[in-house]
């Protein structure tokens, strides 16, 4: 585990992963069981829903970097669990943001 210790292993992190790798998994199935076809959107250029995946991934990397940028890291709220509690960061109201996102560019793209 020393070879891995730079990098913060935070809850925020590791629910990052897990969520890109099931939306990986769902998109592999969704492949393999409905086959894709191309349409065209808002952009006027022909999608897939890959492609509308990554336009989502990068956007929401732009949104949160944009949001650290503005807004910062600083804690919105402390919950009462253990004896110091756990804070919950600006950050997941930047997420928020990405999912809805997310959710136009796969409607609307």
């Amino acid at each position: 585990m020393e070879s891995i210790a730079w990098m913060a292993w935070t809850l925020p992190t590791a629910i990052f992963f897990v969520a890109l790798a099931c939306t990986l998994a769902v998109m592999t199935y969704l492949a393999a069981g409905y086959p894709e076809a191309e349409r065209v959107g808002v952009l006027r250029i022909p999608t897939t829903r890959g492609d509308r995946l990554f336009i989502s991934l990068i956007a929401a990397a732009v949104i949160h970097l944009v949001w650290i940028g503005l807004v910062g890291t600083d804690a919105i709220a402390t919950l009462p669990i253990g004896e110091e509690g756990i804070e919950i960061s600006s950050l997941w109201l930047a997420s928020g943001v990405s999912l809805v996102m997310a959710a136009l560019v796969f409607r609307t793209v």
